[in-house]
């Protein structure tokens, strides 16, 4: 690529892309990382321990540093020379940046033409004409902020046109070529011809899907509806009647099967990637989706941000060995049987308070706060423990333990088996899922029954469980169940028929 107006896919691969993993779909991926760790006397760390951004995706130069490899270096130029050569043959002297929008858009609609044509090597040339155009057309741009405009400009050029739907028939008929297959199959090592085509489209519609995940700052109001019919399409079962996902996921299945090893996994993983982020959301869209279903539901705000928390949280490596981890263990198991005391027998409690020592300061305490306790009505047959009345929000009144990073969630049942162990240890019978009776129990049992409502967190996936169990009990008196069509939900009934497969066929990728 030429210094001036070039996309030098900015320090080439510099997040390391050799291998499928680094082209996992996962939130958060690999980043540079610098393990130079400071830390102070009590070791924590002065500043982040790790070059590390917990988000989405990484930013524009990287992620296009990842797309490609080194030995795709010389296409770039190619790229260019089929798209100005065609360029030339329509609008002579004249350069792309120099067109107005009817002529770029009329030249686009030409370009898609050019895919229908049978010859390979034709179909082949103009589908880099149309990559170069996807890239920004790098060649007359003066620097990476100028390429990223004509990037999203050209994109939009070319969703309008259609080019994503004709990329998606072109790349299922590659998938579908039997022929192509079964040479990659007889031969004894695959390079990198054997995959042009299906990288040339890949490369296309990665470069579209990413650019079309976020919404710009400048994006005009025709192309904000744009970009929200392509995500709802994406994630839409409008591709042979499933979403473009399931596509993906097939051909990784068929790659681990060795009946397609031509398929370049890396962009297809890349891809599916970022179709499965723009389709679904990334962590802002879902703390979104969260909060407005909590509130449908009738449950309380959520206490926190997960991720923001994640996001300051200091890093941790496991041990080296096991020889290491399994002298962790020792060394902490002689710690636990040095801070063993030693309890009186709970069978024997009455008056005397098996919690009580021998030391006088704690016994006045205990006088002190069963003082305190003698004015609290308790009931002979009911006792009610329940949280105190806080008017705070509960984003302020939810501190954050030491030594815990987020705030502490009990689900129902974890009451209710902490109860049943305590009723059977101190008085011998259970109350089934009763998490009101207390009677017969010490006061530290109402103390921590007290802090285990206090952090009562009840989940979305809980409210579903019961309702569909309710469903299932009575089917008729409860009417017809209604599923939400969201895009979750569309992509989940598309994988289903196939799920263990496509479970299996991408594990086999990372190892």
């Amino acid at each position: 690529m030429e210094a001036s107006g070039s996309l030098t896919v900015n320090n080439k691969m510099r997040t390391g892309v050799g291998s499928v993993g680094a082209g996992s779909p996962q939130p958060g991926k690999g980043r540079e990382y610098n393990r130079n760790q400071r830390k102070d006397s009590e070791g924590c760390s002065e500043s982040p321990d790790l070059e590390f951004v917990y988000a989405d995706a990484d930013k524009w130069a990287a992620e296009l540093s990842e797309l490609y490899s080194y030995t795709e270096g010389p296409e770039f130029q190619l790229n260019r020379k089929c798209f100005e050569d065609d360029l030339r043959l329509h609008v002579p002297d004249k350069k792309w940046t120099e067109l107005d929008v009817s002529q770029q858009r009329a030249h686009t609609m030409r370009l898609l033409d050019g895919l229908e044509v049978t010859a390979r090597e034709k179909r082949l040339k103009v589908a880099r004409a149309i990559l170069y155009v996807a890239q920004g057309t790098f060649g007359e741009c003066t620097s990476e902020s100028e390429v990223q405009t004509w990037q999203r400009h050209n994109i939009f050029l070319l969703l309008e046109a259609g080019a994503f739907n004709a990329l998606v028939e072109l790349l299922n008929m590659e998938v579908e070529n039997s022929a192509a297959c079964s040479n990659a199959v007889r031969k004894p090592a695959i390079s990198l011809a054997d995959s042009t085509d299906l990288r040339v489209l890949l490369n296309i519609m990665y470069l579209m899907v990413d650019t079309l995940r976020e919404e710009g700052e400048a994006d005009s109001e025709d192309w904000k509806t744009m970009r929200q019919t392509f995500r709802a399409e994406l994630g839409s079962p409008v591709y042979n009647s499933e979403p473009f996902a399931v596509l993906l996921f097939g051909m990784v299945t068929k790659f681990c099967s060795g009946h397609a090893p031509h398929f370049p996994m890396k962009k297809v993983l890349l891809l599916l990637w970022k179709t499965v982020l723009c389709t679904l959301g990334g962590f802002e869209d879902l703390l979104k989706m969260k909060a407005e279903k909590r509130e449908i539901l009738g449950l309380p705000p959520l206490p926190e941000d997960s991720i923001k928390v994640i996001r300051n949280m200091r890093a941790a490596s496991p041990p080296a060995s096991a020889s290491d981890l399994i002298e962790q263990q020792q060394r902490r198991g002689r710690r636990e049987h040095k801070a063993l005391i030693k309890q009186d027998n709970l069978d024997a409690f009455n008056e005397r308070d098996p919690y009580k020592t021998d030391d006088s300061r704690d016994e006045e305490e205990e006088n002190d706060e069963d003082n305190s306790l003698e004015g609290e009505p308790f009931s002979i047959e009911r006792e009610e423990v329940m949280p105190p009345s806080i008017t705070q929000p509960p984003a302020d009144r939810l501190t954050f333990p030491k030594g815990l990073p987020w705030a502490p969630k009990v689900r129902e049942k974890d009451i209710e088996i902490f109860l049943e162990s305590s009723r059977s240890k101190f008085i011998g019978y259970t109350l089934g899922s009763d998490t009101d009776t207390v009677v017969g129990l010490p006061r530290p049992i109402h103390e921590s029954i007290r802090t285990l409502k206090l952090h009562k967190y009840t989940s979305i996936a809980e409210v579903q469980i019961r309702l569909e169990e309710e469903f299932i009990r009575c089917p008729l008196s409860g009417g017809e169940e209604e599923v939400e069509q969201v895009a979750a939900e569309i992509l989940y009934q598309g994988l289903l028929p196939s799920l263990p497969q496509y479970m299996v066929s991408t594990l086999c990728l990372y190892q």
